[in-house]
This record gives structure tokens, C-alpha cells and sequence, in this order.
């Protein structure tokens, strides 16, 4: 391809060759790795005369809209209508109306010519003039509609106005916050059926309550897929706007208790057989587990639709609109192609007639299986129901936030959402992250991106719908990757490793505003996983907006090698130990993570294994000077890290010492105060590892009635008091 259509090309898609990698060192995109991008994007890189009319075509579908299809201001600014036109049009008078939020209209007349000239382009033998008007409204901060005719054509733009500023509770200034995070599904109880659930998460949630904690931070608890259980991991999910449901506690449905057809399958030896076997296993057994439930949720869906018309349920259906139908439409549909040939993992796969949710065979099932449909939809019921019960527990507790909920960065490409919106999505490339301290080979995560043009054309509206449906019920959200609203790693499937892909850019001055405004009006405060390769000034935006750093010990430290103390991190911050792509603490300090990796051929070759015992090794030394220097362990406690073990002494010192943090949020993990070794998660590994199965060792009965578990998070409380 000629050089300088490449350049156009990629400046074009916003694509960014030239970065510094996670060591600050400079990277430049191979050639041939910035044309498999383009390729990805649908441009035909073997043929310039082909991907310039592409091109062509691309600028058009901008320049020909009298409106940008959407707007997103700040309400502390004058407000402003851009209008692009031809040469011609610029003197043509035009009416615009202005609907609010709240049902007000205004109208003004405006001419294009009369505003202020910002851009002007030569497309196909034709000059385009793109205007600004500054307009005469002070509008509140919300979704707003601009209307504009023009030859007979209406044009609509989607006026976004924001506050600017991400959501703040008042107690922030009165002490400072601490939780536990926790994968829900690991959870065991005497009552759970071999799966954490919204009952165990609320008993857990009163626990905690009580030992002065204000959240709890789950694992995504998006919808997976009901037809195909083992694929559990919380973050390729199929729907980000709806629920997990295999984490409905079955025996809080209702007609759990009324039901004789369900107390029959319930009551069975066999059935309790099985969940005594289920509750006895240390990983979760999700096909056993969906065995298990399955079966009773549908005799009690039986059960509720004999007792007739439910009101709730109705409103919820009604609520969920297209979007619940499609989520269950797509889980009838799955369950019966899979159950014929489990080759059909997916619709990518599915028989072509259904691979398109409009088409007629898609229509046709749906109205032979009515009763599959409203069966899921009822799941969804239900489980929005005891997760908003969970977080009325917390709140009835006394907790600020209550759930702290997180939100992956992407779906699996056998996803409902690209199912229903393939056009948002970039089938031919994945989301990752390019070489970091973390994944020294790169990371592909298997997530088709969602292309940026794409999503503002659809005004924005799939990120709105995500982030209302994840700050509700919660009162915090945590963005997985926040990068995402900037930049994304993209690695095109024709690419020979996570390494060949590149940056490509999202606007994020407009994300971050349409963040703002839903975090307000859901009083939902904002966290941001902002580690791996962060772009200089990045931080800083993101803290302007309001949204909270994520700041992992192991990863604060100084130049000189040392630890940061915790005392000198961010306030407007999140601070933890590990997270649940990271060893554990007893894992971290005995090295089981390398001895792992070394088990799977996740290093390159013994040097690179080596070098990483070697600065582990350096690195524990570091952080037991730096305990001993903050006086968190006992004089008498050993001051070389050479030959010595973890205890519960230093495991539950590096947890206080960590509780004296300046960040307004502390977030420990649950696995640490219980002293377990075994990661939730080793990053780089599908099958190798049975990621996102480990439960806890102790059942919640056991762990809440340890003394020294209680103690530690009393003297934790204690601490966060202090600041």
C-alpha cells in the first residue's frame, strides 16, 4: 500500500503508531502489523484504488449529516450547535427546535454561513464547511434533542450535557472507607448449592457491616451463558447489561416452599446426593452446579405463572425492553442448538439462519418457544431482585456503598450484545494489552472492540445503557481497564502474536462526561483499574473527572526500588494489596506464581524465570524493610526475608500497614485474611489453569466466626477511623 494513503488511513481510524510501553521506552507499529489492523477495519489493503474509494465513503457518511448524531458538553460552558454542509447550503436559513430532558421546547432560526468557519474539506469534486453556532439555552445537565429540517430531511442530534464531575458521597470528608473483595462465586456456605450467592453475599455483606466495613467489591456478575456453564470467566461475558444466574439462590424463589412439584426434585436422595457433592468440591463444578438449578428454577417459573399476572414482573419486562428480550431470546436459542450438537458454542456458529436475530427462523422460534423466552426473562427477574436486596442488607447495615460492582471491558465474540449489534463491534480484531510487567509476551483477551465511529453514531447509547445497568443497585463501580475510555489495545486475528497490534482511539473527553453524569445520577462513585502501559497525563484527567485511581501495593514504587508508603499514595484513590489477577499474599511472598508459570510455559525461556526470582526476591526484601520501618512488625520479627515463610504475623501486618493509607477507599481481599495460596485467576492461561473456579477454603459459618479473622478488620476499621 502507498505510504502516504497508509498514513491517511491511520490517522483516519485514529490509530496510533508511536507509544512508550510500560518501561517508558519508545515503540513504533510494524508495517505490516499497521496493515493487518486496516484489514481488520474493513479496508482492502491490497488494492489502493479500493480502499480510497472506502475512504471516500467513510468521509461521506460524516459530511452529509446536517448534524453530528451526538453532542456532549459540559454544563459550565456556552452551548454549541456544529452543522455541516455544502457550499450551497451555508445560506440557507433553517429552524431548529430544541427538546429538554423535562419536556420544555425552544426554537431559534440560524443560518450555517452566520457562524464561526471551523473546518473545511475537498470530497469527490464537492466543499464541505463545517460552522459552529453558539446557542442562546442554559440547559441542566442530561439527555436533551436537537431537531433541524432541512429540504424536506430531519435531522436529530442527541444533546449530552454533563456535570463534569463524577459522583462524590459528603461522608468522603468525614473518615475514610474500607471493603473486601470477594468472587462471589467463590463463596462456600452449609446452604449455598456448590456456588457462592446474592443470600451468601447478603449474610457476608452484614458480617462485614458489622466489623465496620462500607462495601463489598464483587467480580463481574454479568450474564455467561446458561447452555454452556465451564465458560465462567467473569469477564467474557455475553451480556454486560444483564445478570449472572447461576448466583440465584433457588430456595429464596418464590413457591420454593409452596411448590409440590419442586419440593419432589428437591427432596429426591438423588438430588442430595449431587448437592452434598457440589458443596464438598474446593473448584466450582458450574456444569454440576447448572444441572443442579436449572430443573428447579423451571418448575418454580411453572409454579409462578400458575399463580397469574405479577405486576413486578410485567413493569421489569417492560423496563428491559428490547434489549431483555434479545439477552433471552439468545439463551432459548443456545440452550436448543446446543443441546442438538455442542459444536454450536456460539451464534458465530449457529446455522445461518439464526445468525442474524431479525431473520425470519429467529422470528419463527421465538414465537414457538414464548415459554423459553418469559423463563429467562423471569431469571433476570429474580436475580436483579436479590441482588437489590443484597444491597439494601448493606445499606440497612449501616454501609456507605454498599456493593462495589465492576465492569469488564469487553463481551466474547459468541456474545448477545454482538449478536444484536454486530455492527459496533470489530469482529476481525481482539482487545489486549501489549507487553508489560504483567504479561511480558502481550496479552490477547479474546474481545471483539467496539469501533469508535460505530458507537457514536448509535449516539453513544450502548455505554449509557452499561453504565446504568452496572451502577444500579451499587455504590461504586469499578471500570475494568479504564484505558478503554481513551485508548484500547487492539490485535488484529491476523497478527502472529498479542504484540502485533497497536492503540486505536476512543473519544474520551465525551465518555468521560457521559461517566460523570450517570455516576451522578445514580450516586454511584467511579473506580478506575488504571494500571499496565498509562499514558502521561492520563491520571490526571481521569482524577479531574472525578473518577478514582486503582493503586496495587506491589506496583507503588519508588525509583529507587523501594515501596511507596502507603501514607503518600493519592487521596482520590483505591489502594489493595493484590487483585484477582495477581498471586495472593502468601502466594506473592513464596513465589508460587513463577513456580505456576514455570509449570505452564508462561516465560520465554530460564532467564526470564530467573530475572523474576531474582526481583521477587529483592522485592520481599523491600517490603520487610518497609514494614519494619513503619513499625507495623515487632522489633523482634526477623529483618531478612532470606528462608522465611509467611505467617499470619506478617500476612495481617502487610494488611494494616496498608489500612494507614491516605487513598479514601481500601479494598483487601477476603482470600488474604483467610491465608490461601491458590490464585483466582493466572493471566495468559484459558485451560491450563482452572481459572475463576477456586472457592474459599472455609465456609462462611466458619470464617465469621474466627476471633483473628475479626480482629484484624476490627483494628483495620479502627485505622481507617484514624484518617
Amino acid at each position: 500500500m502507498d505510504a502516504a494513503l497508509r498514513a491517511e488511513l491511520i490517522a483516519f481510524c485514529g490509530i496510533e503508531t508511536d507509544f512508550n510501553d510500560a518501561w517508558g521506552q519508545p515503540v513504533t507499529v510494524a508495517e505490516q502489523d499497521q496493515l493487518h489492523l486496516l484489514q481488520a477495519l474493513g479496508f482492502d489493503v491490497d488494492d489502493d484504488t479500493v480502499a480510497r474509494e472506502q475512504l471516500l465513503e467513510r468521509q461521506l457518511d460524516f459530511w452529509l449529516q446536517l448534524l453530528q448524531p451526538v453532542s456532549v458538553q459540559p454544563a459550565d460552558e456556552p452551548l454549541h450547535l456544529m452543522l455541516q454542509v455544502d457550499l450551497p447550503q451555508a445560506t440557507e436559513p433553517l429552524q431548529l427546535t430544541l427538546r429538554t430532558e423535562d419536556g420544555c421546547v425552544e426554537s431559534v432560526n440560524l443560518t450555517p454561513v452566520e457562524g464561526e468557519l471551523v473546518q473545511v474539506v475537498q470530497l469527490d469534486g464537492t466543499e464541505y464547511h463545517q460552522y459552529q453556532h453558539e446557542l442562546p439555552f442554559n440547559l441542566n445537565a442530561g439527555y436533551h434533542q436537537v431537531e433541524l429540517q432541512q429540504d424536506g430531511i430531519s435531522f436529530t442530534q442527541s444533546l449530552i450535557i454533563t456535570p463534569g464531575h463524577c459522583y462524590q458521597p459528603a461522608a468522603f470528608s468525614e473518615k475514610k472507607q474500607w471493603g473486601i473483595a470477594l468472587q462471589l462465586y467463590g463463596l462456600r456456605s452449609a446452604k449455598n448449592w456448590g456456588i457462592g450467592d446474592f443470600t451468601d453475599l447478603a449474610q457476608t455483606l452484614r458480617y462485614l457491616a458489622a466489623v465496620g466495613a462500607d462495601f463489598v467489591g464483587l467480580n463481574p456478575i454479568h450474564a455467561l451463558y446458561p447452555a454452556m456453564p465451564e465458560n465462567a470467566s467473569p469477564y467474557s461475558p455475553s451480556s454486560r447489561r444483564w445478570l449472572n444466574i447461576s448466583y440465584i439462590d433457588v430456595t429464596a424463589m418464590p413457591g420454593f416452599t409452596q411448590c409440590q412439584r419442586t419440593a419432589a426434585l428437591v427432596q429426591s436422595p438423588d438430588f442430595n446426593r449431587q448437592l452434598a457433592a457440589q458443596r464438598s468440591y474446593d473448584y466450582v463444578d458450574y456444569s454440576g452446579v447448572m444441572q443442579l438449578k436449572l430443573p428447579v428454577m423451571r418448575s418454580l417459573y411453572q409454579w409462578f405463572t400458575e399463580q397469574g399476572n405479577d405486576v413486578a414482573f410485567s413493569q421489569f419486562v417492560s423496563d428491559g425492553g428490547d434489549s431483555l428480550q434479545q439477552a433471552a431470546l439468545y439463551d432459548a436459542l443456545h440452550a436448543f442448538l446446543y443441546q442438538q450438537d455442542n459444536a454450536h458454542w456460539g451464534w458465530p456458529v449457529w446455522p445461518v439462519q439464526y445468525r442474524d436475530p431479525h431473520s425470519e427462523a429467529v422470528q419463527q422460534f421465538a414465537q414457538q418457544h414464548q415459554a423459553d423466552i418469559g423463563f429467562y426473562c423471569y431469571l433476570q427477574f429474580i436475580a436483579q431482585q436479590q441482588l437489590a436486596n443484597a444491597q439494601q442488607v448493606a445499606k440497612d447495615a449501616g454501609m456507605l456503598l454498599g456493593l462495589y460492582r465492576d465492569l469488564a471491558v469487553g463481551v466474547s465474540e459468541a456474545s448477545t450484545e454482538i449478536w444484536g449489534n454486530p455492527e459496533l463491534y470489530c469482529r476481525d480484531a481482539s482487545i489486549g494489552a501489549p507487553p508489560d510487567p504483567l504479561g511480558p509476551a502481550g496479552q490477547n483477551w479474546g474481545l471483539p472492540p467496539m469501533q469508535p465511529y460505530q458507537l457514536y453514531k448509535q449516539r453513544y447509547q450502548p455505554i449509557i445503557d452499561l453504565l446504568r445497568a452496572n451502577m444500579r443497585d451499587a455504590g461504586a463501580l469499578r471500570i475494568d481497564h479504564v484505558m478503554a475510555l481513551l485508548r484500547l489495545w487492539w490485535v488484529p486475528k491476523a497478527a502472529a502474536d498479542a504484540g502485533g497490534g497497536a492503540y486505536v482511539y476512543y473519544p474520551i473527553m465525551d465518555l468521560l462526561g457521559i461517566l460523570a453524569l450517570e455516576s451522578q445520577r445514580n450516586k454511584a462513585v467511579v473506580i478506575g483499574e488504571d494500571l499496565g502501559t498509562v499514558p502521561e497525563g492520563i491520571r490526571q484527567l481521569l482524577s479531574d473527572s472525578g473518577v478514582y485511581s486503582y493503586r496495587v501495593f506491589f506496583f507503588e514504587t519508588a525509583t529507587d526500588g523501594g515501596y511507596i508508603s502507603p501514607a503518600h499514595y493519592p487521596q482520590q484513590a483505591m489502594a489493595t494489596l493484590t487483585t484477582h489477577d495477581l498471586p495472593t499474599l502468601i502466594g506473592f511472598w513464596h513465589c508460587d506464581d513463577l513456580s505456576l508459570g514455570q509449570q505452564l510455559g508462561l516465560y520465554k525461556d530460564e532467564a526470564q524465570l530467573q530475572q523474576l526470582f531474582a526481583q521477587r526476591h529483592a522485592n520481599k526484601q523491600r517490603i520487610l524493610d518497609s514494614l519494619h520501618g513503619h513499625r507495623v512488625l515487632a522489633e523482634s520479627y526477623p529483618r531478612s526475608s532470606e528462608n522465611l515463610g509467611m505467617d499470619q504475623t506478617l500476612n495481617f501486618a502487610l494488611q494494616r500497614h496498608l489500612a494507614a493509607s491516605s487513598s479514601q477507599l481500601l479494598c483487601l481481599q477476603l482470600e488474604d485474611a483467610l491465608q490461601m495460596s491458590q490464585p483466582v485467576n493466572v493471566p495468559g492461561t484459558s485451560n491450563e489453569y482452572p481459572n475463576w473456579r477456586r472457592k474459599l477454603t472455609q465456609n462462611i459459618e466458619q470464617w465469621q466466626d474466627n476471633g483473628e479473622i475479626h480482629q484484624l478488620f476490627v483494628e483495620i476499621s479502627a485505622k481507617r477511623q484514624q484518617g
